[in-house]
């Protein structure tokens, strides 16, 4: 297995934009196992069918699979169990009022390392897009594609 710099791992969650309008962005800290951060850091993770929720006043990531440490052993972690994310108070109570409110979700955008080392985790509140809402993006898309075409030749 080839390495990876850790420096470069991004990993994204295509889907979120597709399916969701983003209305705020946030960046937080999460609380990993020694194993899972080894496996994140060799890029080996995925935020695909991953979404946050509220367990009191402490905002957790569900579905966000890492995959076990080739090395691990015995001392391996479950790939899809809960994680907490490290957000200040007044963010976390900030957000919870919003979702209550106006029936909007949180979303993870995109998994990350920091400079300093750490996994971070990009995280968004956004609002379910209807069906037609999608299909305009669609358009958005391909006529964007079109022109950056146009401009290339």
């Amino acid at each position: 297995m080839a390495k990876t710099d850790y420096k470069t791992i991004n990993i994204k969650n295509r889907r979120a934009t597709f399916d969701y309008e983003i209305l705020d962005k946030l960046v937080a800290g999460l609380v990993l196992k020694g194993t899972e951060i080894k496996s994140i850091r060799e890029g080996n993770a995925s935020l695909g069918e991953s979404h946050c929720f509220f367990k009191g006043k402490e905002v957790w990531i569900k579905n966000m699979h890492i995959k076990e440490y080739g090395f691990g052993g015995a001392f391996n972690h479950d790939p899809l169990r809960d994680k907490k994310l490290l957000l200040s108070k007044v963010e976390s109570e900030k957000w919870k009022k919003k979702i209550d409110e106006k029936g909007l979700t949180i979303i993870p955008l995109r998994l990350f390392i920091s400079n300093s080392g750490y996994a971070k985790i990009e995280i968004a509140l956004g609002r379910g897009k209807k069906v037609h809402d999608k299909r305009d993006s669609i358009k958005k898309k391909d006529t964007q594609r079109e022109l950056e075409r146009a401009r290339l030749k």
